[in-house]
């Protein structure tokens, strides 16, 4: 494999493109051909589109800043996600839109998508296998999206619990000795409520919940909040990577991932596991 390091710029209706080093492989040709369609949907000259594999970007920002995205938190994030967790890239060519603020992001998402978004934020389309953001919030929703295809493309039996705890654990996420981690973030507000209500569920019943019931009902949010901090807890720990591998390769005899985490653990009293959990979760702060 060769490496072409010119940069190359040039025009597709309009459209500025840039696109950094280009690896001259067989695969190229598809992300060649994938660029030259977008240009059929892309609405007007001020969006700019930056190749960043796996991923094509797309934002109407300035093209520097779109260009610092791209790279500074789109290919940094997949770097260094790889690193500790995933040997294969997501299995298609996925576009990150990235809108430069709320109204940009809501016209955008119905004049392209047809979609009236239900979040400010941003959300995964797998109608049209693209990540649409309002960046105007921060990067924070656009790691997390990244983690997603990720995990589809390396533990496609990954229960809703840990899928969502991994991606939600990097909304709010930092560098430590070259590795990512998550900080702590608004989640943990809400967690915390529950905690001194003592309403929270079990890890137990948390790790069994099926996709329905996680996502379903007005305890979703609640269910994001303690997957993120147990997540949190395995990472504070060293534990996380260790937990992810062993739970991936072994899903099959562990489909919910609780008995691989009391391994990892090493104990068999959750309860007390809990009960020092919870301690430890209040004593954390945000900002």
């Amino acid at each position: 494999m060769t490496k072409n390091k010119t940069l190359l710029i040039f025009l597709l209706a309009g459209v500025f493109v840039f696109i950094g080093q280009i690896l001259a492989d067989e695969k190229d040709p598809d992300y060649a051909r994938h660029i030259r369609k977008l240009k059929t949907v892309i609405p007007d000259d001020d969006f700019t589109v930056i190749l960043q594999k796996p991923f094509v970007v797309i934002g109407n920002e300035s093209p520097n800043m779109v260009q610092y995205r791209a790279e500074k938190t789109v290919k940094w994030s997949v770097d260094k996600l790889k690193a500790d967790y995933f040997k294969n890239d997501p299995c298609s060519i996925i576009d990150v839109w990235l809108f430069e603020g709320d109204s940009s992001y809501r016209k955008y998402a119905k004049e392209i998508f047809g979609d009236n978004p239900t979040t400010p934020f941003g959300y995964f389309s797998d109608e049209h296998n693209a990540l649409v953001m309002n960046i105007a919030t921060g990067g924070g929703t656009l790691v997390h999206e990244i983690v997603h295809p990720f995990i589809a493309a390396n533990f496609p039996n990954c229960p809703a619990w840990f899928n969502e705890g991994l991606a939600s654990l990097y909304e709010q996420s930092s560098e430590r000795d070259g590795r990512i981690i998550g900080l702590t973030n608004w989640r943990l507000a809400g967690l915390q409520e529950k905690i001194k209500a003592g309403t929270l569920p079990s890890f137990e019943y948390l790790c069994k919940t099926t996709s329905r019931e996680f996502y379903g009902g007005t305890a979703y949010s609640d269910n994001y909040a303690q997957a993120r901090y147990l997540c949190y807890y395995l990472q504070e720990k060293g534990l996380l990577r260790k937990f992810y591998h062993e739970f991936a390769a072994n899903c099959k005899a562990d489909t919910t991932g609780y008995e691989i985490l009391k391994k990892i653990l090493k104990t068999d009293d959750m309860k007390q596991f809990q009960k020092d959990w919870q301690q430890r979760i209040m004593k954390l702060t945000f900002p």
